[in-house]
């Protein structure tokens, strides 16, 4: 009998470990937490994304929560529902005028089948994805890069431009200064075809960073 395949997280933890500073980065953490949200459609995980810039976890929560109470008989508000609903409604919730305009432009784009479906972003590559969802209002290289990790499951991304990971590879292998995003990209070809795992590690060093330069409390 054919042993199984190995899953991607062991094929991508080998491959990483490859590496010295990865494989004792790898040896502290344990494996792989990437987690990825199959259920949700791009649609909603950009409205989530947008309601969650510049604000703290609890209180994108709160709003988010807000906005969706709006239309209780529906799990997620449909676009066609957010276009007809005022933009003082929106508004109510919490939400700025910002970020109201880029919701109504993503529930727009949405309709008009600029974001695709789930079924349909899988006949798309990463590069087509983010250059037809960043024409969207509010919606950057990096918001389309985690949906392409955490929504989509996308192996092979390395958000360049992310300061946890540039930071997490910095405290990796003990630099003075963070790498430059396009020297970094030149870095994680050797990574690749797991940039996202990658990706997933080095926020992890970032985090270990925070924890060691953090102040200890006094008993």
């Amino acid at each position: 009998m054919r042993a199984a395949p190995a899953r991607i997280e062991d094929a991508a933890t080998r491959h990483l470990a490859r590496d010295p500073a990865f494989a004792a980065l790898i040896a502290r953490i344990g494996p792989s937490g990437l987690s990825v949200d199959r259920k949700r459609e791009p649609y909603e995980a950009l409205v989530r994304a947008i309601s969650h810039q510049q604000l703290h976890g609890r209180a994108a929560e709160a709003i988010l929560g807000r906005f969706v109470a709006l239309f209780p008989d529906a799990p997620f508000p449909p676009p066609d529902r957010v276009l007809a609903t005022a933009p003082e409604t929106l508004r109510g919730c919490g939400l700025s005028a910002g970020k109201v305009a880029a919701i109504r432009d993503i529930a727009a784009r949405a309709i008009d089948g600029t974001i695709p479906t789930r079924r349909g972003a899988a006949r798309l590559s990463d590069d087509a994805l983010i250059e037809r969802l960043t024409t969207i209002r509010g919606v950057g290289r990096w918001t389309v890069e985690m949906l392409l990790i955490f929504t989509l499951g996308r192996p092979d991304v390395l958000p360049v431009d992310d300061y946890g990971v540039r930071d997490g590879y910095r405290l990796l292998f003990a630099l003075a200064q963070q790498p430059k995003p396009k020297e970094l990209a030149a870095i994680g070809t050797a990574w690749a075809p797991f940039r996202s795992t990658a990706a997933w590690y080095l926020w992890r060093a970032s985090d270990e960073g925070k924890r060691i330069k953090a102040p200890q409390s006094r008993a």
